[in-house]
């Protein structure tokens, strides 16, 4: 838990506190966005929780965390908060919630259906996470969209018998045992429903899965920005080659899709020629840098 001792002066008087391990991973912004927002280079309570609803969100939030930099004055019973994850965010696809340390907070999804439950990244693995996975049909196939995000996988792969997706230009010391390991730059469809999209940049063995032609779980590739609102990539955080990454950008706005759930930054939704318009408008901004 956060300590009351390292409270940050930025937070407002009361109950709930972001403390000084905060490491600007914008969790706790878009989970609980009435009470919690950034300011400088970490996160802060701007507003106390004001009735059930938002102190629920608080306490999601704190649950989230990756590094239990948010804390309470008074003592919660954290049980309903612990239970909300998996949370659904539209039809059958859930957000873990149980951000790690170890991919800097990035966010993990599950996508539920009878052929086969697919977890997107990994989460932090937690005994109440892991049994409401179970509840929802385990996990069958565990996807990972590139190297920074990978957390947990060895323990989620062993706990579900799940087999693990990732890019071969990706694979490293931690990652070896990984059992389908992609090659290539062509989209490669594992099921009806499901299509993986290669698109270095980020890294070299970043991919994007798509999943109905409605959800793209894109990684640290890219994100929607609320200040600017639009679609980003960002150049500071390209760890592999940026020309590259904006080719990739320009062969996935060839798909359609709804919905942008990444790892790192805010997930948005539109309809289908919204947000090909949208992408377009990215790849413009792309071509002026």
């Amino acid at each position: 838990m956060a300590a009351l001792a390292h409270r940050l002066a930025t937070n407002v008087p009361g109950d709930f506190f972001v403390d000084r391990r905060c490491i600007d991973c914008n969790t706790c912004n878009w989970l609980a966005p009435k009470s919690f927002d950034r300011r400088g280079e970490r996160s802060r309570v701007f507003h106390q929780p004001a009735g059930a609803a938002e102190r629920r969100r608080a306490e999601m939030a704190l649950i989230a965390c990756p590094v239990a930099a948010i804390g309470t004055r008074d003592k919660h019973d954290l049980a309903a908060a612990r239970a909300a994850f998996p949370e659904r965010v539209a039809d059958n696809v859930y957000h873990c919630g149980y951000h790690a340390e170890a991919s800097y907070g990035a966010a993990s999804y599950l996508i539920v259906r009878p052929s086969g439950n697919i977890l997107i990244d990994s989460p932090r693995f937690a005994g109440p996470l892991a049994q409401r996975i179970e509840d929802l049909g385990g996990v069958a196939t565990l996807f990972l969209s590139h190297r920074d995000d990978v957390a947990d996988h060895a323990r989620f792969a062993a706990h579900f018998g799940a087999r693990r997706v990732m890019h071969r230009d990706d694979i490293g010391r931690d990652t070896r045992a990984v059992e389908g390991q992609i090659e290539g730059e062509a989209p490669i469809r594992l099921d009806d429903e499901v299509t993986l999209i290669p698109v270095p940049g980020h890294t070299r063995g970043s991919m994007c899965l798509l999943y109905r032609r409605t959800f793209l779980f894109s990684g640290d590739h890219v994100a929607w920005d609320p200040d600017d609102e639009r679609i980003v990539a960002w150049r500071e955080v390209c760890w592999y080659d940026w020309a590259e990454l904006k080719r990739s950008m320009a062969r996935l706005a060839e798909f359609r899709f709804e919905w942008i759930l990444p790892g790192h930054g805010r997930r948005c939704h539109f309809s289908a020629p919204r947000m090909a318009a949208e992408m377009r408008r990215c790849l413009d901004a792309l071509a002026r840098e």
